[in-house]
Order: C-alpha cells, then structure tokens, then sequence
C-alpha cells in the first residue's frame, strides 16, 4: 500500500492450496527485472557483510502488511542460517511514528513474535486507533507482556535511535508502498510487482540463491 492508495480495500486471500500453486509456479520461471522485481539504485550496504540481507518494509497501518504478515512470518522463520531477516517500520500511513516506536519497543522487549499478529489484529479486526503509546501497552499486557516495561522501552533513547535509522533506511531504498522487500540493497520485490504474496516470497527466495551464487 503506498502513500497516496491508503483507502483501497483489502484484496481477498485465495485458500492455502491455491497460494501453494502460484508459489510454485513463480519458482518454476526465473524472476524477470523490472516485471518480478526492480534493481535498487543505487544499491544499498548490507548491516551484516557476511549475511545475506532481507528487509521487509512494513507499517500497522496497511491492510496489505496485515494480509501479507501471516506469509511472511513462517517464510522469514524458515530462511537458512546464511541469510539475515529484518523488519523495518515506515513513517507513512496514520499513526506512523507512534507504530515505528511500538515496532521497536516490542523488539527490544523480545516481543515480536508474541506481538506482531496481535497489533494487526487489533487495528484491523478490532478496529483500535492505538494511537496512545498507553493503548498500545494495555494491549501487550493483555497478550501476556508487561506494560510498564513496554512504556519504558517506547520512550527510551534507544527506540528513538532505531526510529531514526529506520526513516533513513526508507529514504536510502527510495521506499514509497509497502509491504516490499529487499534482498542485499540491491533488489526489490513486492506483492504488488509479483503478483501476489506467495509469488513475491518465491522471487525473494531466487534473488536470495542469485546473491548466494554471486550471479
């Protein structure tokens, strides 16, 4: 979803067995530039020389992020011990800087995995606005964290330090829709460019073994 698009609504899903297909599919074709994925320019420095990087650029705000997040959360899980994952929360969309802090705080806290889902859930099932660091900490306390922690964490110079980077990391990709991934500073992919979530995780899958094979 980018800037501008915020109102489209949220595509439906196919069943499971239907996004096993399209992955499929994508990973029997090369991925094509400028069709499956568009080169970075100019490319981006890895954090991690000696890991494969892949960020995902994403926002609470966006349905897309809310649809893609239960395919990407398993993919990234399963991504081999040479490649490194990383979120990366944009300031664009409503709420934006208050969901960069939350993003962080949770990750400081080692909240991501427990929280991830229940933050979307809660601004696109419940409809919450979240927009009080204290309505985002009554709701970790209700999913089992500690709200005080999270309240100190949200504050803290750290997360500030982290919110920071992650605007200039936006900026340096030329991020402008989300959910988007990138693979080595060098590629990008998307549902949107892919043609679907399941067929974007298979294009980052090959931009990974091209990165790998030093193609």
């Amino acid at each position: 979803m980018n800037r501008r698009d915020f109102s489209s609504a949220l595509l439906a899903s196919g069943a499971g067995a239907s996004l096993l297909l399209a992955a499929g599919a994508a990973r029997a074709q090369a991925p094509v530039e400028g069709r499956d994925y568009t080169l970075i320019q100019p490319p981006q420095p890895p954090a991690n020389a000696a890991k494969i990087e892949v960020l995902e650029f994403f926002t609470y705000a966006c349905p897309h992020c809310n649809a893609f997040e239960p395919m990407v959360g398993p993919w990234a899980r399963s991504l081999p011990a040479d490649v490194a994952f990383r979120r990366v929360p944009v300031n664009f969309l409503f709420n934006a800087d208050n969901f960069q802090h939350t993003y962080y705080a949770l990750e400081a806290l080692g909240l991501v995995e427990q929280m991830q889902s229940k933050v979307f859930a809660a601004v696109h099932v419940e409809r919450q606005r979240l927009d009080k660091p204290e309505d985002i900490a009554a709701l970790v306390a209700k999913n089992g964290g500690d709200s005080a922690k999270f309240l100190a964490a949200f504050k803290s110079f750290s997360v500030a330090t982290a919110v920071t980077r992650a605007k200039k990391l936006q900026a340096d990709y030329k991020i402008e829709a989300v959910p988007a991934l990138t693979i080595q500073g060098r590629y990008l992919t998307s549902p949107s460019q892919a043609n679907g979530a399941p067929q974007s995780l298979a294009v980052a899958d090959a931009l990974i073994d091209k990165v790998r094979r030093k193609a």
